[in-house]
């Protein structure tokens, strides 16, 4: 039956049309961003993963610049406790020359003073960002140095774990510059200051290694965030991003059925004219 009010053969050939554009828009979209999944619209749930997954990529790249400046900051302690460690080291040759009768031992006390003064110097001016550790209240008012490590992520959950790495200020201020050291007036001081030196050494040589042991941690830290922060790039591109040479295949088979389509809502609309030639 022909009715001139209703043209099922347009309907369908609508539909189809619609169908067919709106595949073409999706298409055109996803070469346009280069993601097949651009909104929460087209579909929620793998958007919404790789939302929180973005949010956690952004937080590791700023953890990493974080965890950068910190292994600075320790680096730089870990140079001052190494020069502390060589005038040290010179002090001690000087009172084991001294230790024979025979020298200046004016001269070697001299050059002792003018050598710890300078340890002062350095353990009061290794700093970075504010951060001391050499001395003994040099990290805001305090002793330990703490360092934002990671943010884990509980399984299945929105919840997030801090784990943190604490350095311990090795604190010369007190154990170097504040302890004991006799003057060298003879070679028996000069023997008493050599031990006393040996004990300085001892600190110095241990504080070192610990703040060595903490940048070495740090800096491996640093370069498992960064390392981390890219896998999830690549695993939020496996999940949003378009496959271009499988869009474009399937851009260019749209663009023929919509012209097939066009061609066929054209002669679907001829089809009532053709009931006039029932009437002449």
């Amino acid at each position: 039956m022909s009715s001139i009010l209703t043209n099922n053969g347009a309907i369908v050939a609508l539909q189809t049309l619609k169908s067919i554009n709106s595949n073409l828009n999706k298409a055109q979209s996803e070469i346009a961003t280069g993601k097949s999944i651009n909104s929460a619209k087209d579909n929620s749930a793998i958007w919404a993963i790789s939302k929180v997954m973005e949010t956690d990529q952004a937080a590791f790249k700023t953890m990493q610049s974080s965890l950068n400046v910190a292994d600075a900051t320790v680096s730089t302690a870990v140079t001052g406790a190494d020069q502390v460690t060589k005038l040290l080291t010179e002090m001690k040759n000087l009172a084991v020359n001294a230790g024979t009768d025979g020298f200046e031992f004016e001269k070697v006390q001299t050059d002792i003073a003018a050598k710890m003064a300078q340890i002062t110097s350095i353990v009061s001016g290794t700093q970075m960002n504010g951060v001391n550790l050499l001395s003994t209240n040099g990290v805001n008012g305090g002793a330990t140095f703490t360092v934002l490590a990671s943010l884990d992520r509980e399984i299945g959950t929105a919840t997030t774990t801090a784990n943190t790495i604490v350095v311990n200020s090795v604190d010369f201020e007190a154990d170097i510059v504040g302890g004991t050291l006799t003057a060298v007036t003879d070679s028996a001081s000069a023997r008493t200051a050599v031990g006393q030196l040996e004990t300085l050494l001892e600190v110095a040589v241990n504080g070192a290694a610990a703040l060595g042991s903490s940048a070495k941690r740090i800096s491996d830290q640093a370069n498992f965030v960064g390392k981390l922060a890219d896998s999830l790039t690549q695993g939020i591109g496996s999940l949003v991003d378009a496959d271009m040479e499988e869009a474009s295949a399937r851009l260019q088979a749209l663009q023929t059925q919509q012209q097939l389509g066009i061609q066929a809502l054209s002669i679907a609309n001829q089809a009532p004219s053709a009931i006039l030639s029932l009437f002449r």
